[in-house]
């Protein structure tokens, strides 16, 4: 017993309609009350008439009832069925049910198929499918207008029927004449002949024209030939100009390599070149962006100072002044040096401040000539732009006196000779 046998029957018991659950394990060991049940259900599905002893309580009962089953299946539905395997009631008896349960399964599918197939049939009686009857239809169509056309033509005919049954009857009742049906006969034999003898002349032209064919085929065969031994004659002669040819066409190609070679470079030093220019605008630009920088930040030192030393010059003219010691002192120094307003020139941006007199000014010269150095190594937009903004504040007119600078070199040792007097 394998086990896809074993399944086969427990589907097919429960397809068959068996009223209890069959399990796998029923079958592991002998259990003869359930097969006498499962073949005593099978012979009545088989046949629901027959008659079979279903006491199984001693051995002689089983055996009969064994040998009862497998008679009946031999002799209606010749099925051989080995009684000691059923005797046995376990694995080896399931294979020889399956014999019964397979043929009825079967029997089982096929009644269903039936029904499908006549339900189906059935259905189809109700379909019409008009796509496949066009060709029908126009058939029946043709034949119908031929029909028309065939009744009114024989209509046509019947009506004549009445004048040509005279002349019918008139023609038969006339006996024939000799003459006449020989000279008929005649003319027909003599027809057929020219017939004939035309049929013969048609045969002979067919052979003349047959042998003049040949004789163009066999010209053009001949033609064939010779064209093809010059065609060969041809391709064996080497041209006059073919060397010069193939040395032309070897410093082609040589040329056509270097054109490409040069054509390569050629792009490739283009895009080089076209590389260098965008790196070059790149530099430039950030140049001239650290040139801005650097022109704003020199602005904004150039504010500092100024005001730094407008806040000096205030804290200066703040310092109270004794009456005895400024009077001293004003009688002993020598008198104060007037500053000038600052000179601005328009050339290359420079500016000059100084005065008219001499001696106190070696300071203010120093930070000029620093100042021209640092003007001189900025470029020449940083100039304009510098030379413009000075204009500006040159045209805004000379420093009040009271606004003025003081320079230190002064005011300092005043201050010292004024403690000195206390």
């Amino acid at each position: 017993m394998s086990f896809r046998d074993l399944r086969n029957f427990t589907e097919m018991m429960r397809a068959l309609g068996y009223h209890r659950l069959i399990s796998m394990e029923n079958f592991r060991t002998s259990n003869f009350a359930l097969v006498a049940e499962i073949l005593i259900w099978l012979v009545k599905r088989y046949e629901p008439h027959i008659e079979i002893p279903t006491d199984v309580d001693t051995e002689s009962d089983r055996i009969f009832f064994i040998k009862a089953v497998a008679q009946f299946m031999a002799t209606k539905a010749h099925i051989k069925l080995n009684t000691k395997h059923l005797y046995q009631a376990d694995g080896y008896a399931v294979k020889e049910m399956l014999k019964i349960t397979s043929v009825l399964y079967s029997a089982m599918k096929t009644k269903q198929m039936a029904l499908e197939d006549r339900v189906e049939e059935d259905n189809n009686k109700f379909k019409f499918d008009l796509s496949s009857r066009i060709m029908d239809l126009k058939a029946a169509r043709h034949l119908a207008s031929e029909v028309t056309s065939k009744g009114a033509s024989l209509y046509d005919l019947l009506g004549k029927e009445v004048e040509l049954r005279e002349m019918r009857t008139a023609a038969i009742a006339r006996p024939l004449e000799i003459n006449e049906t020989d000279k008929a006969l005649r003319a027909a034999i003599k027809e057929v002949l020219e017939r004939v003898e035309k049929t013969k002349e048609l045969l002979s032209n067919i052979v003349s024209d047959e042998t003049s064919l040949d004789a163009k085929i066999e010209k053009k065969k001949q033609e064939l030939e010779r064209h093809q031994k010059r065609l060969q004659t041809l391709q064996s002669v080497r041209p006059a100009f073919m060397d010069e040819y193939e040395k032309i066409e070897e410093d082609l190609q040589k040329n056509y390599e270097t054109y490409v070679q040069k054509f390569k470079n050629l792009s490739f030093l283009e895009s080089q070149l076209e590389e260098y220019h965008r790196l070059e605008m790149e530099r430039f630009e950030e140049a001239e962006n650290n040139m801005r920088t650097m022109q704003h930040k020199m602005r904004e030192e150039e504010r500092d100072l100024m005001k730094g030393s407008l806040k000096d010059e205030d804290s200066d003219l703040d310092i109270p002044e004794d009456e005895g010691s400024d009077s001293d002192l004003d009688e002993s120094r020598p008198s104060k040096p007037q500053p000038t307003r600052n000179v601005l020139m328009a050339g290359r941006g420079a500016h000059f401040i100084g005065n008219m007199q001499g001696g106190d000014s070696d300071e203010t010269e120093d930070s000029q000539i620093d100042e021209n150095d640092e003007d001189d190594e900025e470029g020449e937009e940083e100039e304009d732009e510098e030379s413009k903004d000075l204009e500006d504040d040159s045209l805004e007119g000379p420093i009040p006196r009271s606004n003025r600078p003081p320079t230190g070199g002064v005011r300092r040792p005043l201050l010292e000779e004024s403690n000195n007097d206390f």
